[in-house]
């Protein structure tokens, strides 16, 4: 990461820490060299500093002072509006929404690397699908054949009905006036499963996203029977030791830059490029067929689930 990137990465406290410390050091050094400078005049009965001399120190510690602070001003302003550096999205359980596997007997053998994945990821309103939250876009990409399908992707805003809360608006960017004109959930999800077909769903903390999805079948008579894979559990799984699974921790393990973060489709890339190395990652270990892949999910599910209750 450049030098830039670990300013701009600098929380809220450690700009305002760093800002008082260059403030002080600006003020303290001009007037300190000063006086060592012209230590000798003072001692020998000198009428002190030279008017001249003290009105340039006064102006570079003054002017000094003052760029310190514009330059923590500019790190805030990129705070606020560099979603790169916001909290991801909370872990969220709701393990029913993770099982109900399509056309399971067909595929539960076949080999991981020979299965289509749609990978795919939403924008909302809110964290609170069952409290009226809705979906504000929905992006994915489709990976086949070890690899991901160049320009077949799918994108789409979506017009919530409801006035987008300004305390999200600044995790993905999307305003009202973006949606005003887009079309309902109802009108984009037949679309949206027409792209998806038969292939198994993945995405990052999937039972968030799945959750949105089926609050919607009966309102909109679309439902996703599809088996659904989660990279955060995969994580959880190849990684147990690390206690950072979000879909920035993983990336940043794995070198993998993310393109539009808080963005349904810079995500949904994001997540399929993870995919793929966890993929090449399972095979390595004898993880080969999706029913092992499934199996291994559960396990974890089951654990998490009996941790939320303690």
């Amino acid at each position: 990461m450049d030098h830039i990137g670990r300013l701009r990465e600098l929380s809220i406290r450690q700009i305002a820490v760093w800002a008082c410390l260059a403030s002080v050091a600006m003020l303290a050094v001009p007037f300190g060299l000063s006086v060592w400078l012209f230590s000798g005049e003072l001692v020998d009965g000198g009428a002190g500093l030279p008017l001249g001399v003290a009105a340039a120190v006064a102006a570079i510690a003054v002017g000094g002072t003052g760029l310190v602070w514009w330059i923590a001003d500019q790190l805030f302003v990129a705070r606020l509006f560099d979603r790169r550096s916001l909290p991801a999205r909370p872990e969220f359980f709701d393990f029913q929404d993770l099982n109900q596997p399509m056309h399971w007997d067909e595929i539960e053998g076949k080999a991981l690397k020979d299965l289509r994945y749609v990978v795919f990821d939403t924008e909302t309103t809110g964290l609170r699908p069952s409290d009226g939250d809705e979906i504000i876009s929905i992006a994915a990409v489709r990976v086949e054949d070890g690899a991901v399908k160049e320009n077949d992707e799918f994108s789409r805003l979506v017009n919530p009905g409801m006035p987008i809360p300004k305390e999200s608006i600044k995790f993905h960017g999307i305003t009202d006036d973006m949606v005003a004109n887009e079309a309902s959930i109802g009108e984009v999800l037949p679309d949206f499963r027409a792209y998806v077909g038969d292939c198994v769903l993945v995405a990052h903390n999937a039972a968030f996203d799945m959750k949105f999805l089926h609050l919607k079948e009966d309102a909109t008579g679309v439902a996703f029977p599809n088996l659904v894979l989660d990279t955060m559990l995969l994580s959880v799984f190849l990684e147990h030791e690390s206690e950072n699974h979000s879909l920035d921790g993983i990336t940043q393990r794995m070198g993998i830059s993310i393109e539009g973060r808080h963005t349904a489709l810079g995500d949904s890339q994001a997540t399929a490029a993870v995919l793929l190395r966890m993929l090449q990652r399972l095979e390595t270990r004898g993880i080969t067929s999706l029913r092992q892949v499934v199996e291994a999910c559960a396990k974890i599910e089951h654990v998490r689930k009996l941790r939320e209750k303690f």
